[in-house]
């Protein structure tokens, strides 16, 4: 059932709209100035991660002063991690000849091992409440899409065979045994020390922004307007990192796979309740390129018709039958913070040890 948006909840999407998408728009002309002076722009994208969680953060402490559910310590924690990020990237344009992408590795390093720490201070009942307990269901929806990352290799690598074989040999690329082996064994300790950056998209897409849109378009045509947003809210990400040659594209492409990401991504979400699955899932599907090429061929793309095409047909085939999934059907919508009786109780004690 679609219902209007609250006073409350009209209130945090300002305040999320402002972070979220006013911010990075804003630092995409320092982004564009430094792009076109020959400088190195890459702390921008990993910066710009942080900002949908930050905006979600600061909506949900702005309108809810009193809550003691609220993870506090992390959620301040995250904050601080996200204006170091965005101080960085405004460095990067300002002085370039400094090392400022080895210095913001560093801040998403520190700070993710920093948020551990205070996840865990703030305890088990304030991580249930606001959707950021671990469950199995997390690891089994994670292991589904990694099955279908490399089906969708494989179905791809067909259909540009059938289309054109000389575009397939174009994208084709060797793989070395031993360094596709270490890539894959050293990604658990990766995702611990840099989860900050997809925790910094996925808690404000899945967590904050799909239920609010759910709530107000459906269960399917929340997903779709979300999709849709977090598609144009990479543009500058597009015009001036991406494919700067073929932005227009770029833009195109981005929504298309944003869409189609955003119904497997919500339907993790909504399936095990928890933004974990969401998150690792983001930070397989970025890295996992790394298992196959040099992770900078995601910089300077020039795009086709005929791959973006092609690209959009092995994505719709595999991610979007799950939008006939029993939780686009019957829902719930899962909104934050978790109803009371999915939470332990509050204390005010010091919070127990990781479980």
């Amino acid at each position: 059932m679609k219902t209007n948006w609250t006073a409350v909840e009209k209130r945090q999407l300002i305040i999320f709209g402002l972070v979220a998408f006013v911010l990075p728009y804003l630092l995409g002309i320092p982004m564009g100035l430094a792009y076109h002076a020959g400088s190195d722009v890459s702390v921008f994208p990993s910066a710009q991660m942080f900002y949908p969680a930050a905006g979600a953060i600061l909506a949900i402490l702005l309108t809810r002063r009193e809550d003691k559910t609220i993870p506090r310590k992390f959620y301040i924690c995250f904050l601080l991690v996200t204006v170091l990020m965005a101080l960085c990237a405004l460095a990067s344009a300002i002085a370039p000849a400094l090392p400022w992408a080895a210095a913001s590795n560093g801040v998403i390093m520190v700070g993710s091992v920093l948020c551990w720490v205070f996840y865990f201070l703030d305890g088990k009942a304030r991580r249930t409440a606001w959707g950021m307990r671990l469950n199995r269901w997390v690891f089994a929806v994670f292991a589904v899409f990694a099955v279908l990352y490399f089906v969708r290799i494989v179905l791809l690598s067909g259909l540009m065979i059938l289309v054109d074989p000389t575009l397939a040999k174009a994208e084709s690329t060797s793989v070395d045994p031993l360094y596709f082996t270490i890539m894959l064994v050293s990604m658990p300790l990766n995702f611990l020390l840099v989860y900050t950056a997809f925790f910094g998209e996925e808690y404000g897409w899945r967590g904050f922004l799909q239920p609010l849109l759910q709530k107000r378009f459906g269960l399917r045509g929340g997903i779709l307007v979300l999709g849709v947003a977090w598609g144009l809210w990479h543009l500058p990400i597009n015009i001036f990192f991406y494919s700067p040659a073929t932005w227009g594209l770029s833009v195109v492409n981005q929504i298309v796979l944003c869409i189609c990401y955003s119904v497997f991504f919500g339907f993790a979400y909504m399936k095990t309740k928890s933004i974990w699955a969401p998150v690792l899932i983001h930070f397989f599907n970025n890295n996992a390129i790394t298992l196959f090429t040099d992770p900078n061929a995601i910089q300077n793309q020039v795009l086709d018709w005929t791959s973006v095409l092609l690209g959009f047909v092995a994505l719709a085939v595999l991610y979007l039958p799950f939008f006939a999934s029993k939780v686009f059907r019957t829902g719930p919508v899962v909104e934050l913070p978790r109803p009371a009786e999915a939470q332990p109780a509050i204390s005010e004690q010091p919070a127990e040890p990781a479980q």
